[in-house]
């Protein structure tokens, strides 16, 4: 039987929870509807009921203590289940779409081209694909699952790799001939392109200690037209190299540099699981990569 006098208060507990998933008091404060000041109150409150510190103060950013971490995984992990239960006596569980966000890149050459099978497997299930290079939020009110670019580490978030990718940087060879090997600082000179919502032509030039030429602009575009962009010849720009493997192979494009800081594509879901629908689409994604890529951990 549970001892409901000696839990702490809820709205607390909703603070604490709130901070793990977003990270900063303002963030929070505004999934609550609060102001940032009632969730450092609040949070206060708790490492008082408790006695034990679940924030750590000392640097820039408040990170949760492991206590804090822990806490905070239990009580989203009970409101998800609270939140599941409400939507099956509601009805709402089975015509649910299963959201999924990705990058208009993986959308465009990963995705649609094998989502048919998938409907033919499972015409009961309504898919919502949300192709943008935007993170955003899994969980209640969010997205079942992301398809993210990155090192696999998204606090807070469990995931899979999909596949190992590079970021390269291409060009067609009517732009930059086979025999020219430009260094970064001299392409900085080059029109190039860059998926639309990213910074990944400045970033890549000023990891490499250079600096976009400000007179030759930067064409920014969604992720599925930067192949035909690169194709044109009318300018050099970065992308995954996993999409641009056949064009390499074919020598439309060419590689003129990797950035490897980055470790490729992740499926990426909340620890606390997923719903029959979601987790069965989250099968079939990891399935659909092995097929085409390999085993990538």
């Amino acid at each position: 039987m549970i001892d409901w006098r000696s839990l702490p208060p809820l709205t607390a507990l909703r603070a604490l929870a709130a901070l793990s998933e977003t990270g900063s008091t303002v963030a929070a404060g505004a999934r609550l509807s609060v102001s940032h000041a009632a969730v450092s109150q609040q949070v206060k409150a708790l490492e008082e009921h408790l006695g034990l510190a679940l924030v750590s103060r000392g640097g820039k950013a408040l990170e949760l203590t492991e206590e804090g971490r822990q806490l905070a995984q239990a009580v989203l992990a009970g409101v998800a289940g609270i939140e599941e239960v409400v939507r099956q006596l509601r009805g709402e569980e089975a015509s649910r779409p299963v959201l999924v966000t990705c990058t208009p890149t993986l959308a465009s050459y990963f995705l649609m081209p094998r989502l048919a099978e998938y409907q033919q497997a499972h015409p009961e299930v309504s898919l919502m694909i949300d192709p943008t290079p935007q993170l955003r939020d899994l969980g209640p009110g969010g997205a079942d699952i992301a398809l993210r670019y990155g090192n696999g580490t998204w606090p807070g978030l469990e995931a899979h790799l999909l596949v190992r990718s590079p970021v390269s940087v291409l060009a067609s060879p009517e732009l930059i001939p086979w025999e020219i090997n430009p260094t970064p600082a001299e392409l900085a000179d080059y029109p190039w392109f860059q998926e639309l919502g990213t910074n990944e032509a400045s970033d890549f030039l000023e990891w490499q200690g250079a600096r976009l030429n400000p007179t030759r602009g930067v064409t920014s575009l969604p992720g599925n037209l930067m192949i035909e962009a690169l194709r044109s010849g009318r300018g050099v720009g970065p992308m995954a190299r996993a999409f641009a493997e056949p064009d390499l192979e074919a020598g439309r494009l060419r590689l003129l540099h990797e950035d490897t800081r980055k470790k490729g594509y992740y499926l990426v879901t909340r620890r606390d699981g997923l719903r029959p629908a979601a987790r069965d689409f989250a099968r079939w994604v990891r399935r659909q990569a092995r097929q085409s890529w390999g085993e990538a951990e």
